[in-house]
């Protein structure tokens, strides 16, 4: 527990890090405007890179990696090389555990849609 959570504040204050530093880099200020600006693509990759590798690791490409794999497999002396029990499934490939991404993306999500209400105001 106390590792993940780590991770989280770790990934969240690198991610204001970064959001800082490339608004400086491509807008040459740091404002509001430049902060939702940059927080928004930010926020988004994470948010988008959670949920593919959550849906990678629920095995919902499990049937078409394997209907790649034989189709695509080379055939020696009449036979296929893996067998299609011996292959490995995507899922099983993909270890990684998108759950520290979805938080730190969704704190991301939230400051910029504070950062966006205060800017409207």
């Amino acid at each position: 527990m106390r590792n993940r959570v780590g991770k989280i504040f770790f990934g969240f204050f690198s991610s204001q890090l970064i959001i800082l530093i490339l608004s400086l880099l491509y807008h040459r200020s740091l404002t509001l405007l430049s902060y939702i600006d940059i927080s928004f693509y930010i926020a988004s990759a994470l948010l988008f890179t959670s949920l593919i590798v959550y849906s990678v690791n629920s095995g919902f490409f499990d049937t078409m990696s394997y209907s790649f794999r034989t189709v695509f497999s080379k055939k020696e002396d009449g036979e296929k090389k893996k067998s299609f029990e011996d292959m490995t499934p995507l899922s099983e490939l993909v270890t990684f555990n998108a759950n520290p991404l979805l938080i730190v993306g969704l704190l991301d999500l939230a400051l910029m849609l504070a950062a966006l209400y205060v800017y409207y105001l």
